[in-house]
């Protein structure tokens, strides 16, 4: 898991007065979603609402707030035009709330359940670029865990990633949840392949990428047919992974691009499942 929630927690212990923005309607193109959320004490914040003159309406009116004025609103609605330099040209309906002790609760419900529902990325060995891929994705909102059997190699990672050490790495596979994503790159190629079987037999898997050329995913092919009798839809595996039309081979290089790819991925499904969601909704009419 990403430990983001140091942060936030430091934020709700640090500070006594605290007010939560929330997004609470948009019309049209606006720089965040419903449901969006910041915090605002009296010298800092935690989250954005988008940025820009939006925010910083939001914060000095959620500062009055907190300063106790007297006609300070507990909803706005701001125009997105160019009276506030701002060019978007949606509306955004905004929510404001002193958080008292169960505002406080509430708010931190929300986020251990915006936390839970993020995306699930496994990368499978702390080498050189299993770290690299490690810190790119540990900035995304994704729930992050880096696994190797070697304790040495996870003790450099930063402290901001999520490590686990097992000599059964197959079994992390095993017990994911759906629509996780798993990126295998370890330190032995037959490793990697007991691991990618694992993922490519969860047909939930919303990801799953080898490391290596096209010479290994034709090994591993053979490998697997060998092994199981079946191809396990091999079609569904990325490999090799990245941008193999850059030939760069600098760990930070593939992590950019490995990023970017699951990215990718991700969005597709998300719009899928609107997708439908909406085809669904539809049929009931």
């Amino acid at each position: 898991m990403r430990k983001t929630r140091p942060a936030f927690q430091n934020f709700i212990e640090n500070h006594t007065n605290i007010a939560m923005i929330t997004v609470d309607q948009i019309h049209g193109s606006t720089p965040r979603d419903q449901g969006t959320w910041m915090l605002v004490s009296d010298t800092q914040i935690y989250g954005t609402i988008g940025g820009g003159q939006l925010e910083n309406i939001a914060i000095n009116h959620a500062r009055d707030m907190l300063s106790g004025a007297n006609d300070a609103k507990t909803d706005m609605q701001i125009p997105l035009g160019p009276h506030i330099g701002q060019c978007c040209g949606g509306v955004v309906n905004l929510k404001f709330e002193i958080l008292d002790e169960a505002g406080r609760l509430n708010c931190e419900q929300i986020f251990i359940k915006e936390i839970a529902a993020q995306p699930n990325i496994y990368i499978f060995g702390a080498g050189h670029v299993g770290k690299a891929l490690a810190e790119s994705v540990s900035l995304l909102p994704f729930n992050t865990m880096l696994i190797d059997s070697r304790n040495e190699e996870l003790d450099q990672v930063s402290e901001y990633i999520q490590t686990h050490l097992t000599a059964l790495p197959e079994s992390i596979v095993r017990e994911a949840k759906a629509n996780s994503v798993f990126i295998i790159m370890t330190h032995d190629h037959s490793l990697d392949f007991l691991i990618t079987k694992e993922a490519l037999e969860r047909d939930d898997a919303a990801y799953v990428g080898m490391i290596g050329s096209k010479t290994k995913r034709a090994t591993f092919k053979n490998w697997l047919k060998r092994e199981s009798g079946t191809e396990l839809n091999h079609d569904r595996l990325v490999c090799p992974i990245g941008n193999v039309n850059v030939y760069d081979k600098r760990p930070e290089i593939i992590a950019a691009f490995v990023t970017t790819q699951v990215l990718e991925q991700l969005h597709k499904i998300d719009r899928t499942q609107v997708q439908n969601e909406l085809g669904a909704l539809h049929t009931q009419f």
